[in-house]
This record gives C-alpha cells, sequence and structure tokens, in this order.
C-alpha cells in the first residue's frame, strides 16, 4: 500500500504511469516479433558450447532433458573439480557463470537437485551453469570454448580426488548427459 490519495480504491496514491505502461507494452511487442528466429540462434549458441566442451573436456557431461529445456542456458558437470573455483577462474578470463541457485549459495553440498536427477557426486560438485541471450555471439562461444578446457585441466591437476583417480586422456568414458532422456 502507498500512503496518499483515494485512487486504485484506496490501494496507491497517484495516477497510473501512462508512459510506462505503453512503453512496456511496445517493448513486449517488438521483443515477440524477434522471439522465434532469436531463441533459434540462441539455442545453436548453446549446443556449439555444450559440444565443444564435451569434445575437449573428458569427463564432462550435459545436465538434464537435451530437448525439453531453456534455449539459452546449459548445466555442465566436471568430475574432480569444484564449482566455485571453476567460477573463480572463470571470473579472472572474463566468463560469467553459475554454481547454482542463489538459495543455495555458501552451501558446500552438491545440489539436491542434480542429486535426484542421478548425477554422479563426484560429478555434481563440479557444476556449472552458463546462460546465453541474444547478445552473445560465436566469438563468445570461442572464447569460452578456449578458456574453460584448460582451467578444469588446471584443477584436475590439483585436486586430490583427481591424483586418486585419474581422468583419462581420451573420450569420456562417463555418459554425456544425465538426468531423464
Amino acid at each position: 500500500m502507498v500512503i496518499g490519495g483515494h485512487q486504485e480504491r484506496n490501494r496507491r496514491g497517484g495516477t497510473e504511469n501512462v508512459a510506462g505502461i505503453v512503453a512496456l507494452g511496445q517493448a513486449a511487442e517488438l521483443a515477440a516479433r524477434h522471439l522465434g528466429d532469436e531463441q533459434t540462434r540462441v539455442r545453436a549458441l548453446r549446443d556449439k558450447l555444450e559440444q565443444g566442451l564435451l569434445e575437449r573436456v573428458p569427463d564432462a557431461i550435459v545436465n538434464g532433458n537435451r530437448e525439453r529445456r531453456l534455449p539459452n542456458t546449459t548445466n555442465v558437470s566436471f568430475e574432480f573439480v569444484e564449482g566455485e573455483a571453476i567460477l573463480l577462474l572463470l571470473d579472472r578470463l572474463g566468463v560469467c557463470a553459475s554454481s547454482g541457485s542463489a538459495c543455495t549459495s555458501g552451501s558446500l553440498e552438491p545440489s539436491h537437485v542434480l542429486r535426484a536427477m542421478g548425477v554422479p557426486f563426484t560429478f555434481a560438485h563440479g557444476s556449472v551453469r552458463l546462460s546465453l541471450s541474444r547478445y552473445n555471439t560465436d566469438e563468445d562461444v570461442a572464447h569460452v570454448l578456449r578458456e574453460l578446457p584448460p582451467v578444469i585441466a588446471r584443477l584436475r591437476e590439483i585436486s586430490p580426488f583427481s591424483r586418486e583417480h585419474p581422468v583419462p586422456d581420451g573420450p569420456s568414458t562417463c555418459p554425456t548427459t544425465c538426468g531423464p532422456k
């Protein structure tokens, strides 16, 4: 409740922001015109990013259903590394990413959602979410594909778990996706 006049059946004071309402309607109309094309282009960038990571990083998996999901978001797990460490190094390289939802930040436990989806414990700790938008380009994807694989390799070199269970040099022996098909 906003204190003021008796407009809006005494729920709020002041007059509606007519210009703002019209502007929001126009913005929504403009966005809707290109939504399909943008979703297709962003989905292609996401798929290119995922495929490139799976080809370049052994023991990496894409979490979730490969078809029924948002076109702009991927969640990838890397075995034997910590998601927070990945984020710190990526940030230094100009790559924005997240390791999970805001409501679980600060927790040392892997995502309960990833665990419920059947993502192995050794992968769930190394999960990162990458989101793209209409402002991303092929060069942005290429930048991540250049920078992220060496980050994972570096972290695996210093991981005590990785020394106990060396990561093979060849293609991943793990599935490329976890979760419902």
